[in-house]
């Protein structure tokens, strides 16, 4: 058997986690979701860490994701084979079909393990040994699923029903049919029938096998794919598809373009301690809780609360006489939501969009490729902001046509440049920028670099910059 190519998907926005996961900032960037410190990024990229039988993976992401993907992949001690990026959503067919021409390119018969960034394993090593039993079954022309026991009658996942035993393939089946997300009745009867598990959403199988089926049973997708590819460029590590081409492929599943339609269909059920978070009610599953059954991240005063998820970033939640609910609050939002009703949050992100709101895409928090910034404050003709500058960190050289600035270093050394005239700022020092000035802010320092920016003007948006000079090779219009 060749050595498996892990590709992770990571183009998703999370919206039923939101206010955590946003458009720009989704849920497996966020670190400390389920372990301090780590994203459900990084927890996957160590699952998957390169050895004897598995090689550097391939991931697939959102083009406005590509530098905070890149920064999890160096904080997991891992150069991945490749950082492909999507220009444009385009489900997972697409995402799959681009990862599968880019593997076959090199060895037509390689194996790949397709699995999504943001899920929780607890066992790993029980994973990594299933995919090397699944890549065999998947080395005789298999696509090859891994399904989840169910340990109850979860409505928010599709289903597989067993079918009968592959001949010469030890614990892996047929798919008798998929199941589409069914109501609670519909999901006991599931649990109670004993031969259905949850669709994970892990694919093993060939290049070429998938390819072939692809080009059978989707070629739309499979054309658009190949022309994205070949049109694709190198840039700063990663590889950009060609965006037009890619734009032409349809927005579809790979479950409604190829596993419910193909004969090469095959499960392995799994018992991994496998839960995907695609909402507060699985997040709770996952927490550790108290006597009362409840999850607090943040300060909380709670009387007479059971079963509920609470997180906040700032402020102290008091709560009497709650049960099953869950308190999120960020610097910009507050949500309480019933814990049944978890699944429809993504309702909410519509709403927002519906309503040109900006808080579905962004933090109050905004990352950069060098950094953070952070809005404090904000009025009619004004807006104060922090910015964290990582050691090493430069900004582009740019223009603002309707506000000046004032910052003021809190933390480091600055390196400044106005209108070609550089200077260093140290702590409690300041630099005064009209509009229209030329400007750039580095940190040359080994600490991190912190200053207070006060903008004054007629027009404070993020897309009144002007570029002539960036390091992170930005497109004009691209405002992160």
């Amino acid at each position: 058997m060749s050595t498996i190519i892990p590709v992770i998907l990571s183009g998703g926005s999370g919206t039923r986690l939101w206010p955590i996961s946003r458009a720009l900032y989704p849920k497996q960037l966020v670190r400390g979701l389920v372990a301090p410190g780590e994203s459900l990024l990084g927890a996957t990229l160590t699952r998957i860490s390169p050895g004897p039988d598995v090689s550097a993976p391939l991931i697939v992401c959102n083009n406005a994701h590509r530098f905070l993907v890149r920064e999890e992949c160096e904080r997991a001690g891992i150069a991945p084979e490749a950082l492909i990026l999507e220009p444009v959503a385009r489900n997972t067919a697409a995402a799959i079909a681009i990862a599968a021409l880019y593997a076959a390119a090199k060895n037509p018969t390689a194996i790949l393990v397709v699995m999504p960034s943001d899920h929780v394993i607890r066992d790993a090593e029980r994973f990594r040994a299933e995919m090397v039993r699944a890549a065999d079954v998947a080395a005789n022309g298999r696509i090859v699923l891994f399904g989840i026991r169910p340990t109850e009658p979860h409505t928010g996942y599709g289903y597989i029903r067993l079918g009968a035993p592959l001949e010469g393939s030890e614990g892996a089946f047929a798919v008798a049919r998929f199941a589409e997300k069914p109501d609670k009745e519909t999901a006991e009867a599931y649990v109670t029938a004993g031969d259905y598990l949850w669709n994970s959403g892990i694919f093993v199988f060939r290049a070429d096998v998938f390819i072939e089926e692809l080009a059978r049973l989707a070629p739309d997708v499979l054309e658009a794919a190949r022309a994205a590819i070949e049109g694709a460029v190198a840039d700063l590590g990663f590889l950009r598809l060609d965006a037009a081409r890619f734009a032409e492929a349809p927005s579809i599943s790979v479950d409604y373009a190829v596993m419910e339609k193909t004969d090469a269909a095959a499960v392995i059920p799994l018992d991994i301690g496998w839960s995907d978070l695609g909402s507060w009610a699985a997040l709770w599953d996952n927490a550790p809780r108290d006597g009362s059954g409840n999850f607090v991240r943040g300060e909380a005063f709670l009387e007479d609360t059971r079963n509920c998820y609470i997180h906040s970033e700032r402020a102290l939640v008091s709560t009497i006489g709650l049960e099953d609910l869950v308190i999120v609050d960020t610097p910009d939002t507050v949500l309480v939501a019933h814990k049944s009703r978890s699944q429809d949050v993504s309702r909410i992100v519509s709403r927002l969009k519906a309503a040109n709101r900006t808080e579905h895409e962004q933090h109050v928090r905004n990352y950069r490729p060098w950094g953070y910034f952070e809005t404090l404050n904000i009025g009619s003709r004004f807006q104060v902001k922090l910015l964290h500058v990582k050691p090493g960190g430069l900004l582009s050289l740019q223009m603002h046509h309707h506000r000046s600035e004032h910052w003021v270093v809190v933390q480091g050394t600055a390196k400044v440049t106005v209108d070609g005239k550089e200077r260093l700022v140290q702590e409690n020092e300041s630099v005064y920028i009209v509009a229209t000035q030329w400007h750039r802010l580095e940190n040359p320092g080994k600490i991190p670099l912190e200053l207070i920016e006060v903008q004054v003007g007629t027009y404070l948006g993020e897309d009144d910059i002007t570029r002539s000079d960036d390091v992170y090779a930005r497109a004009p219009d691209e405002t992160l």
